[in-house]
């Protein structure tokens, strides 16, 4: 275990300089480099007319500058999700000026030099917004001061320090939420270890970065990512391991968990908590599926099951009521039953719709469920995004999609009133989960619309190497209008089109086309065809095959050739 710096002393601690701050490949930045930028920007910022600053800055080392640089100088940071125009636009009333990687250079060019024994002060309670979605989608502003993050920090290391010891911290997360802060740059600098600089995007990466840290690192990811790894190149021969796998934003499957637990001796530290909350408790489903609380944090139910807690993180000494329903066991850990802000009326009777969710994730062709409500034109309905099972992926090519829909309907009617059950259905590979590992709600309703190229994909299934896909050719297509006057037929030019694209979901190099061969339309493509259409990879030779069928008949087949990567 590392002794800890208060985050408020950091540029007046007595480390020493060659203490690490950041490593990028084989060059780590000491601690003295680290204060001397960062002195260097205060005085300028100070300066500056602004007061809140937007910090949209990628790398992980002139955040975390920039990020003590805006504390010292009085001013303060606020932390968007994402730097993407519209989002900072919705987000123009919350600050004054915006932070990039190319502003902050271009600071960092202007700034005087500063002398080796120059310090400065940080206010202990110095303000901090970040942005979360919010239950709504719209984005929701969370002030927090920098003590409440000293505090987390001293119950990260309190709980975690003597595992971590002084490994460097790697990462597959950004630093623009709350978890990648707190893991990848506030926790780090507190302690005197390291982080890295670059994000680890696979298995490859994270070997490479591993031996460049001497074997002795930790990892910082997410349940979206932690589950594709397995299937990647590299993931069964990493070593040594990381220290510590941590991973939130989310449940990790528990199929994940057990992948990593035979392939590593452990499964990941869970980390649950929110913005608000901080971190609330963790688990390890090598060891126990439940969750308990982290050191120092208290938790309770309501009657109504919402958990309570009561926590250093939080800006006050009293419970917090959080929407999230849980059980305890009998050793006083708990469980997770969904949410309590998603419970909607239908036909005058009420559901939870993470209840259904659970419920449908019981079945063994289930790995996944979202459900979301879906405008109709009469009355409101439930949407189900399914993520297959390998069993589930074999029903749905042998059953077909309406046969595995009644499956899992009736599934339900052991817990649902037939009028609440989800009407409309599509399955999925893997559900739509963003770099943060978190589920949008947004993401789960546009499963349900046609995508932007036109098609409307009603089911994916993956067999090896092989994907295959029900299609659904909107009738209102603008591809029909004039092809052909009064005998409209799909134009074979986006046949290959959607199979390009669909392709590049699944194999990223697919987008650079060499060439498209034994390219052959056998039969025409009405308006409101359901079409299957499967792909085959073969990597080896860097090329595609797709056939789609309208029902038994073949009507169009080609092979999608990509270039090799440079």
């Amino acid at each position: 275990m590392s002794t800890l710096t208060a985050l408020h002393d950091l540029l007046q601690s007595t480390r020493t300089d060659a203490t690490p701050v950041c490593r990028d490949g084989d060059t780590v930045t000491g601690f003295a480099t680290f204060r001397t930028r960062v002195l260097s920007l205060v005085d300028t910022l100070r300066a500056q007319p602004s007061t809140r600053y937007a910090l949209c800055v990628d790398d992980a080392y002139d955040f975390a500058c920039a990020l003590f640089a805006l504390f010292a100088a009085g001013k303060v940071p606020v932390i968007p999700a994402n730097a993407t125009p519209g989002y900072l636009a919705d987000l123009s009333n919350a600050f004054d000026a915006v932070l990039t990687d190319a502003s902050l250079h271009a600071l960092v060019s202007e700034a005087p030099v500063v002398n080796s024994m120059q310090t400065a002060t940080i206010d202990p309670a110095a303000p901090l917004t970040l942005y979360t979605s919010g239950s709504s989608g719209t984005p929701k502003p969370i002030h927090k001061t920098l003590a409440q993050f000293n505090a987390e920090v001293q119950t990260l290391e309190t709980q975690w320090g003597a595992a971590v010891s002084d490994a460097t911290v790697l990462a597959s997360v950004p630093h623009h939420h709350i978890y990648g802060l707190l893991f990848r740059v506030m926790w780090p600098l507190a302690a005197g270890r390291a982080f890295d600089r670059s994000v680890c995007i696979g298995p490859m990466q994270l070997q490479d970065r591993i031996v460049q840290c001497d074997g002795n690192a930790v990892l910082v990811s997410t349940p979206a990512q932690l589950s594709r790894w397995p299937a990647l190149a590299g993931f069964a021969t990493l070593a040594p391991v990381p220290r510590v796998i941590f991973s939130s934003g989310g449940p990790l499957a528990l199929d994940t968990a057990r992948e990593y637990a035979t392939a590593f001796g452990a499964a990941p530290v869970e980390i649950y908590g929110s913005t608000e909350t901080g971190g609330i408790a963790w688990r390890q489903q090598s060891e126990s599926e439940a969750w308990q609380p982290v050191a120092g944090i208290e938790v309770r139910r309501d009657e109504d099951g919402a958990l309570n807690v009561r926590s250093p993180h939080l800006d006050h000494a009293g419970w917090h009521r959080t929407d999230d329903a849980i059980t305890f066991d009998d050793d006083g850990r708990f469980r997770l039953r969904g949410r309590l802000d998603r419970v909607i009326k239908l036909e005058g009777k009420r559901v939870s719709l993470p209840e259904l969710e659970a419920r449908l994730a019981l079945h063994p062709y289930v790995a996944q469920a979202a459900v979301v409500p879906l405008a109709g034109a009469t009355r409101e309905r439930i949407g189900a995004l399914v993520a297959l099972t390998d069993a589930g992926s074999a029903a749905l090519r042998s059953e077909g999609r309406v046969a595995l829909a009644k499956i899992l309907r009736r599934h339900l009617t052991a817990w649902f009133d037939v009028v609440v059950l989800p009407r409309h259905w599509r399955f999925r590979s893997a559900l739509p989960f963003d770099v943060r590992g978190k589920l949008p709600a947004a993401a789960v309703a546009a499963a349900f619309d046609a995508r932007s190229e036109g098609v409307e994909v009603l089911a994916e299934a993956r067999t090896g190497d092989d994907v295959h896909y029900d299609l659904r050719v909107p009738p209102e297509l603008a591809h029909f209008a004039g092809h052909f006057p009064g005998l409209p037929i799909l134009p074979g030019v986006v046949q290959v089109d959607w199979a390009i694209r669909l392709a590049a979901d699944h194999v990223a190099d697919a987008r650079a086309i060499a060439s498209v061969d034994r390219l052959k339309f056998m039969a025409p493509v009405p308006p409101g065809a359901m079409l299957s259409l499967k792909l085959s990879h073969d990597a080896a030779r860097r090329r595609v095959q797709f056939t789609y069928r309208l029902g038994e008949r073949e009507c169009a087949s080609g092979v999608i050739v990509y270039q090799e990567r440079a």
